[in-house]
């Protein structure tokens, strides 16, 4: 048996648990006699330039806390890839020490699909949308060589299509979901009928719906008279301002009017970090 972890580039500079685990690698009662961290390293995380992230340069510094080889290979080189991967396998088993392949690429579209990477990494997302797909690129060069047609190219993309179709139609079945037993309080006598704990009273933190309705209107303007904004940003902002006429609300409205009541009663809040600044949440 082989561990591997499959990590992103933030999250393996930025979660502490990272740094633990490496440091729990080598001990007696803990080791898997070495495990094979794979980084994802789109150099960008979800939204936040690497400069502002951390202090060192790669994601994967973290692992020289153990003196584990870090191997950095271009994502673009398929077989490069493959070759990495395989001198990382090779040392694992060889030395039962942890090994790190730093995958540098590029994430082509947002972290989801409600992520607009142009509005804060314009530049680099221009240049990544001239990018050839690797996959292009790769078979490309395949086709050129002589080591595959046209065809068999062809044939196994629209396999590989055919596995991903199934999968999806069999998704689609009917399944029994036991989802009972950890959504129900394990303590029957803890709430009363009316599902209120029993013991604890609450005070009424309700506010107005005038109060709802002003929040919402100030959060779906522009505080700046003839700024230009973002077209994609104006229309969140119209949407906005649309629920808040229709008396519905997502989750970013309803932290909205949560921290604008907040504010509202004189109470001061501080929003920091990446997802802040560029409006993710």
């Amino acid at each position: 048996v082989m561990s591997i972890l499959l990590h992103g580039d933030a999250a393996f500079a930025g979660q502490g648990v990272v740094y633990e685990t490496f440091h729990l690698s080598d001990l007696p009662s803990y080791t898997t006699n070495g495990t094979i961290h794979v980084v994802v390293n789109n150099q960008i995380g979800f939204t936040t330039d690497p400069r502002m992230a951390r202090s060192s340069p790669y994601p994967t510094d973290v692992a020289r806390v153990v003196n584990a080889p870090i191997f950095h290979v271009n994502a673009d080189d398929p077989e490069a890839v493959m070759y990495v991967c395989s001198v990382a396998a090779e040392w694992r088993n060889t030395f039962n020490k942890d090994v790190v392949v730093d995958l540098v690429c590029y994430r082509r579209r947002g972290h989801n699909e409600m992520d607009e990477p142009m509005f804060t990494q314009p530049l680099m997302y221009k240049q990544i949308h001239k990018q050839v797909p690797v996959l292009k690129k790769y078979a490309d060069k395949l086709i050129a060589d002589g080591t595959v047609t046209l065809q068999e190219f062809e044939e196994e993309i629209a396999k590989y299509d055919r596995i991903c179709e199934e999968a999806y139609t069999r998704s689609k079945d009917n399944k029994i979901l036991h989802i009972k037993h950890w959504l129900d309080s394990p303590w029957p006598g803890f709430f009363n009928i009316d599902g209120e704990p029993k013991s604890m009273s609450c005070p009424p933190t309700g506010i107005s719906e005038e109060v709802l309705t002003h929040i919402g209107n100030v959060a779906s303007s522009v505080p700046v008279q003839d700024f230009k904004i973002h077209s994609g940003l104006s229309r969140i902002l119209k949407a906005r301002s649309e629920m808040t006429k229709n008396r519905v609300v997502d989750w970013a409205l309803a932290e909205y009017m949560a921290f604008g009541s907040i504010l509202k009663e004189g109470i001061h809040v501080r929003l920091s970090g990446q997802d802040v600044e560029r409006g993710t949440f």
